[in-house]
């Protein structure tokens, strides 16, 4: 019997200009934002590194640094992620003396995370170079343009009543 072959499919063309700027997407803030994150994460990056770390443990030891006591369940509503996801982070973390997990006062099941004076040391080195590029950014600005940049990071977040469109 012999073999049918299938037509052959044309190759789609490559385009070759750009995408461009249109009344409802400003690729420029786009590509501005993925820079300025690239970047802003680097360094943190670079210093986590050294100890076999990364972006995921660097989000628990700033929170629980900003909210000692806070409990596994809010940490996991702060960070959208599953149980799962956390508890491998989580364990790295208390078992290199950066984290205390201790058991609630009234129900034990609840698990409240401190960090340790090291934490504290860990959650300091990684926000340093962050904040003197946040610093160097507003070199000049004003106290209205420094407002104006939180309003818009603020806006830029996902919050119970609204999503992303």
């Amino acid at each position: 019997m012999a073999r049918q072959s299938s037509p052959k499919v044309a190759k789609p063309e490559p385009l070759k200009m750009p995408m461009e700027n249109t009344d409802t997407i400003d690729f420029d803030i786009i590509e501005l934002l993925f820079f300025s994150y690239r970047d802003f994460v680097s360094d943190p990056d670079a210093i986590l590194a050294e100890s076999g770390f990364g972006r995921a443990h660097h989000r628990v030891v700033h929170f629980v640094n900003r909210n000692p006591g806070m409990t596994v369940a809010d940490l996991l509503d702060t960070l959208k992620i599953t149980k799962q996801s956390l508890a491998r982070v989580l364990k790295q973390l208390i078992d290199s003396g950066y984290i205390r997990q201790i058991a609630g006062p009234e129900d034990r099941r609840q698990r409240k995370l401190y960090p340790t004076e090291t934490g504290r040391e860990l959650a300091f080195a990684l926000a340093e170079p962050q904040s003197r590029r946040i610093e160097r950014a507003f070199d000049g600005a004003s106290p209205e343009i420094r407002e104006g940049v939180k309003a818009f990071l603020s806006g830029m977040r996902n919050t119970k009543n609204s999503k992303a469109d």
